[in-house]
This record gives C-alpha cells, sequence and structure tokens, in this order.
C-alpha cells in the first residue's frame, strides 16, 4: 500500500506540474475571448475546490477525530498561511520600465509565490493519499482544476514582466517543481508524524476556502450579465457534481 501511495500522489504531482506549459496554447487567442473561457474555468474551479472542501476533506476529518478546538484551530492556519502568501507575492512594486535587462520584481515574487503555493500543494495531496486513496484523488483534481487558471494568469505575468515565451514556460514549470519537495516531505516525514495527516487536511480545507471565497469568487462577480452569472453558476455546480460523483467511487 506504501508502494501505491507513491505512485498515486507523483503521478497525481507530474500531472498538476504540467498545468504550468498550458499557458502557451492560449497565446493566439484574442484577450477577450481568453478572460470568457478563464471565468468558466475560474467556476468549474471554484466548484471543485468547495466540493473537495466540504464532501471530502471536513467528512474525513471528522470521521477521524470528530470536532474539538484543533478542527478549527488548522482551518484557519490554513485561511492565513495562504492569506499571507498572497500578500507576499503583492507586497513588491516598480516602477523602473519594464525592458531585456530589467524583469520587473513582480515576476521574482510570482514564482517565488508560486514555488511556495507549489510545495503547499504537493504536501497536501500527498498527505490526502495517505489518509485514503479516495480522498487524495479528490484533493488532486481539486488542485489540477485550480491550477489551471492560476498557471495561464502566471504565464501572462512572466510575459508582462519581459520574459520571452520560451523562458515564461521554463520558469513557470520549475518553479512547479517545488510540488514534488512537497510530496517528499509528505511521504518521508508525514507517516512518522502524529497528526500529520489531520493537520494538512485541515490547513488544505482553510486554504482552499480563501482561495475560492477570496481570489476566485471576487473574479466571477466582474461580470454581472444574467447570461454569464447562469453559465458561472453551472460551471460552479460542475465542480461540486464532479466532487460528488467521487463519493460514488469505490
Amino acid at each position: 500500500m506504501e508502494f501505491l501511495v507513491w505512485v498515486y500522489t507523483i503521478l497525481a504531482v507530474v500531472v498538476v506540474s504540467l498545468v504550468s506549459l498550458l499557458g502557451v496554447l492560449f497565446l493566439s487567442l484574442r484577450k477577450e475571448k481568453l478572460e470568457r473561457i478563464l471565468l468558466y474555468l475560474v467556476g468549474f474551479s471554484v466548484g471543485g475546490l468547495l466540493g473537495d472542501v466540504f464532501l471530502h476533506l471536513l467528512p474525513q476529518a471528522i470521521k477521524q477525530t470528530g470536532t474539538d478546538t484543533r478542527f478549527f484551530f488548522f482551518i484557519l492556519i490554513g485561511i492565513l498561511t495562504f492569506f499571507l502568501l498572497e500578500k507576499f507575492v503583492r507586497w513588491r512594486h516598480c516602477h523602473n520600465p519594464i525592458s531585456k535587462n530589467h524583469l520587473h520584481p513582480l515576476a521574482v515574487m510570482n514564482l517565488w509565490g508560486d514555488g511556495f503555493h507549489n510545495l503547499l500543494d504537493g504536501m497536501i495531496i500527498a498527505a490526502s493519499f495517505l489518509v485514503d486513496v479516495k480522498l487524495g484523488l479528490a484533493t488532486f483534481l481539486a488542485v489540477f482544476l485550480h491550477e489551471i487558471p492560476q498557471e495561464i494568469g502566471d504565464f501572462g505575468v512572466l510575459l508582462h514582466a519581459g520574459l520571452p515565451v520560451k523562458k515564461a514556460l521554463l520558469w513557470n514549470f520549475v518553479s512547479s517543481i517545488a510540488a514534488f519537495v512537497g510530496v517528499f516531505v509528505s511521504l518521508l516525514v508525514g507517516q512518522y508524524l502524529g497528526g500529520y495527516s489531520l493537520f494538512m487536511i485541515l490547513f488544505a480545507a482553510g486554504g482552499f476556502i480563501y482561495i475560492a471565497g477570496s481570489d476566485l469568487i471576487p473574479e466571477l462577480h466582474h461580470q454581472n450579465e444574467i447570461n454569464q452569472a447562469c453559465k458561472q453558476f453551472l460551471a460552479i455546480t460542475t465542480g461540486v457534481a464532479l466532487m460528488a460523483l467521487l463519493l460514488i467511487w469505490g
């Protein structure tokens, strides 16, 4: 079983890491069309994240321990950690013009922030597989859905910072490799550290709630037309439905 956990986790993280290369597929699209596609992906991601939290992560944690003060405290740690991570990316500003010899500090901060985010993703996915294969798959899918719009956005930031397309793809992919470090941390340390998996499950729940509520849902409110709202709601419910279907599996 331990060997299978390693296999499942590494395969999941390989797939998530490859998402960092998706940006190049959208280069030929007009800005308006890309924004429209991204909004539906964001809605799908919201449903996937919240579905994982309320249908998989929290029920699994309750099944393990019930609800006590630690339960809510670990969720709060997850929310606050992702808040600080987002602030870390936004703190630095630059007023120098972008040129071949000057990269906007936002690109550097974005890479560091994205790298740390990917590290946490790897730890969360691995910890979920340590508990249960079904939980690991659900968490992998939630992370995967969230990574699609995020990595396309990160790719755009690097291009705006003055990086050529090939270098932007390379550095975006390099930052995604941090997820493998997170995998090794969880799988090598987590199985010997009591309560580690429970902490990471609840930490992930807090992080996913923050990402969905603070980063993604506000993006959907930029479009107020009733037709767009209905499509966004359908995308969200589709993401939730995908997580619900996993409850039927195995």
